[in-house]
């Protein structure tokens, strides 16, 4: 009998297909810093990265410090920095304290938190007085740029600082941060799909100041983190530079179509992985039909697997006979333990994990996870294939490692910085085991059913926004749920394609693991 995976044409045309994908999103992304010059240096403890046109020497050029918001990272904020450079300006990127790559830590559990604020303005008062001494910018000419916590640093970096030549804040998330007798020069930018918050305080913060001083400018169509890559909000930026020269057009979504294309390709190239790596033995063929039985003679009984009741034979106490199980037990007991592990983890201190929300998500996830395992009981037990030991450790160690690639390296090349550092080194293993407590979990209830393996991965992602909204979960979490659940989304493909090849019915649940504590251990801030 063939193997009763994809056929083999239909593996070459995944494996054609993520390999065109990969080839292309590697070329936008080379595309994307054609012509622009980038240099990193550390200073002061704050990691910058300058970013301008490559040759000429026109003169003294303005300079840019852009900085990012709670969560983001210079990385994120880079084809702001390349709009930038290609239109005659120096950006300077940072990462604030507890971002990216700076391993220090952010004090306090909020934006109006005054150790934090004072932090925020050191590492911004750095990275100003390093652009102003680079060679080719005109000091005298300095923009100053930031997205929500970013944006709220700026702007009260600007009210002290009155000699720079304008401020944009995108996605104000304060009208306090702006003084109504202010005088300086300000653009305000705001998605129109924001939540009302930001809408309102872009409107309360664009009234006052001298007549012109303040310009509120809306990015149709966008949220809190597509407004950073708006054509409309790279214009306004472009807008401010002073004396600028022309330039092209911006193309925001060079760099993250260039990284989009390359998460693609390793997505679909782990279908062909995974069938060369879990091929699966024939089935043993038989001679032929069974021999006739003579009259009279009785019929030999069918063999039984190892481990299975024979046909009448009695059942335990406490164990469900096949079929006797309500079909819809599993739902419950996925929605009962979400449930409880939100209530549970909201007394307990999740903020002694240095990871902000990063911290409370895992511990939800390992709670809701203990749950699962500990209701597996309750349910019909489930016939696991164990395989061979060293082949299994092989395949899951390869896979693995794919999966860090996959995740990984289109994240930090095209959307936000991906590399541990500092503590994140020892969160990171951290995170991993709290999440895979939640697959194992969901991989028990769910007895191997890809349909209901993502619902119970769902539901996580349901209770864990509801929890947000209804103060049991720091409300930063709505934010972070977008992601989570494309996380969620693409283990739970990837744990398709493992069933349908014969994996261990742990390897799902280990490799998905890696998908989902990546992105929270380097990405969410050190706190």
């Amino acid at each position: 009998m063939p193997d009763p995976g994809p056929a083999p044409r239909r593996l070459l045309a995944f494996g054609a297909v993520a390999l065109l994908a990969v080839v292309l999103g590697a070329l936008l992304l080379v595309h994307a810093d054609a012509g622009l010059d980038t240099r990193r240096a550390t200073v002061a403890g704050v990691p910058l990265t300058e970013v301008r046109a490559a040759g000429g020497d026109d003169g003294p050029r303005p300079g840019v410090v852009i900085a990012h918001g709670f969560a983001g990272s210079a990385r994120l904020m880079r084809p702001l920095a390349d709009s930038v450079a290609r239109h005659g300006g120096v950006a300077v990127l940072l990462d604030f304290a507890g971002h990216g790559a700076n391993p220090s830590r952010l004090p306090g559990a909020g934006r109006d938190d005054q150790r934090a604020r004072a932090l925020l303005r050191h590492d911004l008062d750095v990275a100003v007085e390093w652009l102003r001494s680079r060679p080719g910018v005109d000091p005298d000419r300095v923009v100053l740029v930031g997205h929500s916590m970013g944006a709220g640093a700026v702007t009260r970096y600007a009210v002290d600082h009155p000699e720079l030549a304008r401020t944009v804040a995108i996605s104000l998330p304060d009208a306090g941060d702006v003084p109504a007798g202010w005088s300086g020069n300000l653009t305000l930018v705001v998605g129109g799909l924001e939540f009302p918050d930001f809408r309102r305080a872009a409107d309360q913060a664009a009234r006052g100041g001298p007549p012109g001083s303040r310009q509120r400018v809306v990015a149709p169509g966008t949220e809190h983190i597509s407004v950073l890559f708006a054509p409309r909000t790279h214009a306004a930026v472009v807008a401010a530079i002073p004396g600028r020269p022309g330039g092209p057009p911006p193309a925001p979504l060079t760099r993250l179509a260039g990284a989009g294309l390359l998460l693609l390709g390793l997505g679909l190239g782990f279908v062909p992985l995974a069938a060369v790596l879990l091929r699966r033995p024939p089935a043993p063929v038989t001679a032929g039909p069974p021999a006739p039985i003579a009259p009279g003679v009785a019929r030999p009984p069918a063999p039984v697997a190892p481990g299975a009741a024979r046909p009448g034979a009695p059942v335990a106490p406490g164990v469900a006979r096949p079929g006797a199980a309500w079909p819809g037990r599993w739902l419950v007991v996925a929605v009962g333990a979400a449930g409880l592990g939100a209530v549970l983890a909201a007394p307990l201190p999740t903020a002694r994990l240095p990871l902000a929300v990063g911290g409370h998500v895992a511990v939800f996830l390992l709670l809701t996870g203990g749950l699962l395992v500990a209701a597996q009981r309750w349910l019909r037990p489930a016939t696991r294939a164990v395989g061979r030991a060293g082949r299994a450790v092989g395949v899951a160690a390869a896979l693995v490692g794919y999966a860090v690639l996959a995740v990984a390296l289109p994240l930090h090349l095209g959307f936000t910085s991906a590399t541990p550092v500092g503590a994140r080194w020892w969160l990171l293993p951290l995170v991993l085991l709290c999440c895979l407590a939640f697959l194992l979990g969901a991989e028990l209830v769910a007895d191997g059913r890809s349909g209901r393996y993502a619902v119970v991965g769902g539901l996580g992602v349901v209770v864990l926004a509801a929890a947000a909204v209804t103060g049991l979960a720091p409300g930063f979490v709505l934010l972070v749920v977008p992601l989570f659940a494309a996380l969620v989304a693409w283990q739970a493909a990837w744990a398709g394609v493992l069933r349908r090849r014969g994996a261990p019915w742990w390897l799902p649940a280990l490799v998905g693991a890696v998908l989902l504590a990546w992105p929270i251990a380097t990405t969410l801030p050190l706190a």
